[in-house]
């Protein structure tokens, strides 16, 4: 997807009712956003996310029953959506960027400070449609894992696990969404339970019994699915 054509998507999460319809007024003066959603609790927006999407997201950080922190640590240590903390207390400033912030507002907020912060998001977020990364926490740090560095991707129940050089990173995102977002990034489905990056396959091997597997560049061994033989020939200009 061109983020630099196409409107970015942008999720609000305030339990205040006025300061959601804030927020989205200042954001409707962009036609560069669309706004997909406005949720008043972390239920809501858990709800939200899986179905809508999002590119940005201003969360609010004091919610009652769950705080955004609270909701980020619920959604995985990878978010696939750039996220803007919004609230009245600058204490918060600091663990906000720990996690991963883009961008942080403190309430209340003039409309130069919303659109300088706006302003920044898109430029990172287009930025990043360029040259696609996972955002992956691994303990106190939050490590980057671009799309080139993955070998091949593994369906495990509701997430996925990420295979990089010998490591792995578990995502809350399914197989289906990944092969989505990685098709555009030479990544192919080989079966309905694995994704290889085309860059990392050495060699088709016929087994004895007729079926294909992929080869990767570490050994590493994947059964292909007959129904996925043809586009993956197709992919790495071979012929049956």
């Amino acid at each position: 997807m061109d983020k630099s054509r196409t409107p970015l998507r942008a999720l609000i999460v305030d339990d205040e009712p006025l300061a959601r319809s804030n927020v989205a007024a200042l954001l409707a003066r962009d036609t560069g956003i669309t706004v997909v959603g406005q949720c008043g609790s972390a239920e809501e927006a858990m709800a939200a996310i899986d179905d809508t999407m999002p590119d940005l997201v201003f969360l609010d950080i004091e919610m009652p029953e769950c705080d955004g922190f609270e909701l980020l640590e619920r959604i995985g240590p990878a978010p696939t959506f750039a996220i803007v903390f919004v609230t009245a207390h600058h204490q918060f400033a600091l663990r906000a960027f720990e996690v991963g912030a883009l961008d942080y507002l403190l309430k209340p907020f003039d409309d130069q400070r919303f659109a300088q912060v706006l302003e920044r998001a898109k430029e990172r977020l287009r930025s990043a449609g360029e040259q696609r990364r996972f955002l992956i926490k691994n303990g106190s740090a939050l490590e980057v894992v671009k799309f080139a560095e993955i070998d091949w991707v593994e369906a495990s129940d509701y997430y996925s696990t990420l295979h990089v050089g010998g490591r792995t990173h578990m995502l809350r995102r399914s197989l289906t969404d990944l092969e989505t977002l990685l098709a555009a990034h030479g990544f192919s489905r080989i079966h309905r339970s694995a994704i290889v990056n085309l860059d990392r396959v050495r060699a088709l091997e016929i087994r004895a019994d007729g079926e294909y597997e992929v080869v990767l560049h570490d050994a590493q061994h994947l059964r292909m699915s007959r129904r996925y033989r043809k586009p993956i020939m197709a992919s790495l200009n071979c012929e049956a």
